[in-house]
């Protein structure tokens, strides 16, 4: 391998990484709060593919055609829908339940995540859907022969991903909500006591969670251009297991992990052989559980008797 496909899977892999990151956010923030796994997330990653494209296709119906104007209005859009699905099921799948044994809730997320699919089947079809492409243009490193190359949407991915990851620790670090958020995850009652709402709490975590799946969710159908109601399993397992890599319960951890298995994942595509990166991948989750449980940036947790 030269030099220059050695770059160019770096690249790759940043991308994708900061996709899984962007993913693997929603499953930190509810376990770092509730101290479970929300497997109904990826569902709604593969939901934004869908609101994405049904906003876009409207907003051409109505004449629009500014790229930039377009990605604006349909991430605005895919997000508040989104976190709105977010709120309405911890509302109805998981409030209920907050109490309950912790195989209760798995066993409703799952639920869950089967009724979104079947939702949409049901609403969209069971086909693979597609969208052109809003933004074009390459920037390539090099000469004609050999060079390195990123596409403009690809270098719109890394920016999105990093101002959200710089604007969510921002809110976490140094706000009220940021300083609420801390002190359920530290210990729910006392909070409580100390006159922190956590149910608002816990629901807005949902809320940003399904917001960052639609910002995912739009950018990875713009990359891509097409998808289909599967698109959520597989990414969803990758966003968890590079949530584990970075330390789940850590923002920063999250978007750490992506990059480590976005990378490890491209190369070994390139390296080895590109059918059985998906096995690489759950390889090394499986690795990192058994001696590394609690990831790169995680804290192991200490049992209070």
């Amino acid at each position: 391998m030269t030099a220059y496909i050695l770059a160019q899977q770096l690249v790759n892999g940043v991308v994708l990484g900061a996709i899984y990151g962007l993913i693997a956010v929603g499953y930190t923030m509810v376990y770092g709060i509730m101290g479970m796994i929300n497997f109904a997330h990826s569902e709604i990653y593969m939901l934004s593919a869908y609101l994405s494209t049904i906003v876009l296709a409207v907003l051409v119906y109505w004449g629009i055609q500014s790229p930039l104007v377009l990605i604006l209005l349909t991430l605005g859009v895919a997000m508040s829908m989104t976190a709105l699905y977010g709120w309405v099921i911890e509302r109805l799948a998981y409030r209920p339940l907050r109490d309950a044994p912790r195989l209760a809730p798995l066993i409703s997320a799952i639920g869950i995540s089967l009724i979104l699919q079947s939702y949409a089947v049901l609403t969209q079809g069971a086909k693979t859907k597609g969208i052109p492409t809003f933004i074009e243009g390459v920037t390539r490193f090099g000469d004609a022969v050999n060079n390195v190359q990123i596409s403009n949407i690809q270098v719109l991915i890394l920016i999105i991903a990093l101002c959200s990851m710089v604007a969510l620790n921002f809110i976490i670090q140094h706000t009220a909500f940021g300083q609420a958020c801390r002190a359920t995850q530290q210990d729910r009652g006392m909070a409580e006591i100390l006159g922190i709402n956590t149910d608002k709490v816990i629901s807005l975590v949902f809320v940003i969670g399904s917001a960052m799946a639609a910002v995912a969710g739009l950018l990875v159908t713009m990359n891509y251009g097409s998808f289909d109601f599967n698109i959520g399993f597989v990414m969803g397992v990758k966003a968890f297991t590079a949530a584990v890599l970075g330390g789940i319960g850590s923002l920063t951890g999250a978007m750490l992990g992506g990059i480590i298995l976005g990378v490890s994942e491209s190369l070994f595509a390139g390296l080895v052989n590109s059918d059985y990166k998906d096995v690489f991948a759950f390889s090394l989750l499986v690795i990192f559980l058994i001696f590394r449980p609690s990831g790169l940036l995680g804290k192991p947790e200490v049992e209070k008797v």
